[in-house]
């Protein structure tokens, strides 16, 4: 069945507009914490725990949401502003029976959203989000008023979960010597970030740490790094770390202001791994993950499979392989045996053990990657075109192809937002990718 309201990774949109209105909110707590209840124990109510980012809207959200959870008789637990990974280790380590946060990312201000964990710190199936949604839109009844939900404010939630990501970092290991900007990009890491690296031994330059509620993502940040840039090089500092607004991603800068994308530390923590004698059976990337990533995985003898566009479906790919590491070139890297979920501050602690246990700057660990040029061209295309039926495309593609003769890659995948069919080429040389990228989209255009 096809979802109504939640897209692949909760429900989002911009504030004041259907969805991400304070009715619907509450309509969709209550519909939740009905589904919860209804798997309850014998012997309590159900609890779920209530974070969020730095956004204005998170206020008003977060009273609608907690409105329609106590209506259905559950009881909520309010963190105050962390990051989804926090939100999803705190469910997990407080046997609570879900986890919700109130974010929107890497978008800007004015958008928000609500994405879910089930108990175990991961996403929710896909059946309970059905069944979610199938509650939603029937009329809310509430429960007698003695079995209302209660709510309160965990105090020590930011603490606790500064004490985990550090317990992900080897303890004969530290960050001594080490001088690390941090731009937390005005969001939900700001209070968290900062001091996980300060207290492993770091000296910190925090930048994007002063969130006033409009300036999340706002030119720091994982989506926007040049600040980071001339931090790392002003402060001469070793690394720079970047977060988004809800602190799943991560992008990394060295000392040279080099940017390093999550294709690229993916394979620096693959490489990791192996070094330290670790078995490593594959890795998950994206139908986006440059090729010459998964050409050097390959030559070590680790397998590579591509999952759909999405940490969520990188995510199922690696439990039904039973694997590790997986990621995107966003900056979205999973490491299971760390959490359960993306996490843009152990994925930095585990670049940083690579590069203390390695003894070499980042560029050197992953010397043997160099990506492929990248040419995206976007055809603007009637509503229903079959592209996939193209014959003309079809024949095009071949020659493409064999043009590439295995060292490059075609993809070509529709917009899911507008009329548009995307034309990626990679290749070895620019100016090839460029030149195939072109003659593609020529023969759609016609």
């Amino acid at each position: 069945m096809s979802r109504k309201y939640f897209g692949t990774d909760g429900v989002r949109g911009r504030v004041g507009e259907a969805p991400i209105t304070p009715d619907f909110v509450m309509r969709l707590g209550y519909a939740a914490g009905k589904v919860l209840a209804q798997g309850k124990a014998a012997n309590g109510r159900p609890t779920v725990l209530i974070g969020k980012d730095t956004r204005i809207s998170g206020y008003m959200l977060e009273a609608a949401l907690e409105a329609g959870f106590t209506a259905a008789g559950v009881d909520v637990l309010l963190t105050g502003p962390l990051p989804t990974p926090g939100v999803a280790y705190l469910t997990r380590a407080l046997r609570l029976s879900a986890g919700v946060v109130l974010s929107a990312s890497h978008n800007p201000f004015y958008d928000n959203g609500i994405k879910f964990f089930s108990a175990q710190g991961d996403k929710l199936p896909d059946a309970v989000e059905l069944a979610i949604e199938a509650e939603i839109d029937a009329p809310m009844t509430y429960v007698p008023s003695e079995a209302l939900g209660r709510a309160r404010r965990i105090e020590d939630a930011a603490g606790r979960y500064i004490e985990f990501c550090k317990s992900t970092f080897p303890t004969r290991l530290d960050l001594r010597g080490m001088k690390i900007v941090v731009d937390c990009a005005h969001g939900a890491s700001y209070h968290i970030a900062p001091h996980v690296f300060h207290e492993l031994g770091a000296e910190v330059i925090a930048i994007g740490n002063q969130p006033n509620g409009l300036n999340i993502n706002d030119g720091y940040g994982a989506t926007d790094p040049d600040n980071l840039i001339l931090a790392v090089r002003a402060n001469h500092a070793d690394i720079g770390l970047a977060f988004d607004g809800d602190a799943d991603r991560l992008q990394v800068v060295d000392a040279t202001g080099r940017l390093y994308n999550g294709d690229e530390l993916l394979y620096a923590l693959v490489l990791d791994r192996l070094a330290n004698g670790e078995h490593v059976p594959g890795a998950v990337g994206t139908l986006m993950t440059n090729m010459a990533v998964e050409l050097a995985l390959k030559r070590r003898g680790i397998e590579f499979v591509r999952a759909k566009v999405g940490d969520r479906y990188v995510l199922e790919e690696l439990a039904a392989r039973g694997w590790l590491l997986g990621g995107e070139g966003s900056g979205h890297l999973l490491c299971l045996d760390k959490h359960s979920t993306g996490d843009g501050i152990i994925s930095a602690l585990q670049v940083l053990t690579a590069i203390r246990r390695g003894g070499q700057p980042l560029a050197e660990l992953i010397a043997d990657v160099r990506l492929f040029p990248q040419t995206l061209i976007n055809v603007r295309v009637e509503k229903g075109f079959d592209w996939q039926s193209h014959a003309g495309l079809k024949a095009a593609r071949a020659e493409v192809e064999q043009e590439l003769d295995g060292k490059g890659r075609v993809l070509i995948r529709p917009s899911g937002t507008e009329p548009v069919v995307r034309v990626m080429v990679e290749a070895e040389q620019p100016e090839l990718a460029q030149r195939c990228a072109e003659r593609l989209a020529t023969v759609m255009k016609s």
